[in-house]
């Protein structure tokens, strides 16, 4: 089993990455929750990992928190029907509070908003994790709300309204990023959404 990775970021895409420990290269997938948190390629980088074996090809699946593996793993092994690649899409679209948050209260349409996740797939997570995140997930979520900075914000409401205007979750998430990047971190969700659909 491996645990972690621990080397040089050699590549790096929104979902997958290519890490350099002691001259071999790892091929591994991340969540987009993951990329925001890399170093630039080049730099140090160590990334918590779960390995999948599968008849044909042995696949990692990289997390840049224990948090976000927990989850990855709880989806995987809990929920019938969830792979790593759904599983992925639930990490790309949602953090790990936000989720537990999500599943803790019901919110089916929060949980069917992610890329991949129909709501019969949504209804069955609430029904399986329910018991598993209890009450303690939506006050952990209703906190980590009011902590999440205006900036961070904005940015989440623009990347949810490009998704509901067709795009997909990666490529909103990228769109969103360079157009604050562009427009600066005062940027409101309206130039957000506005400079993103010119550059979509």
């Amino acid at each position: 089993m491996i645990s972690f990775l621990h080397g040089k970021l050699v590549d790096a895409l929104p979902t997958q990455v290519t890490v350099d420990v002691h001259g071999v290269g790892y091929e591994v997938l991340i969540p987009l929750s993951s990329f925001d948190k890399l170093p630039a390629p080049g730099g140090d980088v160590r990334l918590l990992t779960h390995l999948a074996v599968r008849e044909d090809a042995h696949v990692l699946y990289g997390f840049a928190t224990a948090a976000e593996r927990e989850l990855f793993r709880m989806l995987i092994n809990t929920v019938s029907g969830i792979g790593p690649k759904i599983a992925l899409n639930v990490l790309s679209g949602m953090n790990p509070v936000a989720f537990r948050g999500a599943v803790a209260n019901g919110d089916v349409k929060a949980l069917s908003s992610i890329s991949g996740v129909g709501r019969k797939t949504a209804e069955r997570i609430v029904v399986e994790l329910k018991d598993k995140i209890g009450a303690a997930g939506a006050w952990e979520a209703s906190s980590a709300e009011r902590a999440l900075s205006a900036g961070d914000q904005r940015v989440h409401d623009a990347v949810l309204a490009l998704v509901a205007l067709g795009h997909k979750q990666v490529e909103a998430h990228e769109i969103i990023r360079a157009a604050q990047a562009m427009l600066g971190e005062k940027a409101t969700v309206e130039e957000l959404v506005r400079a993103g659909l010119k550059k979509g």
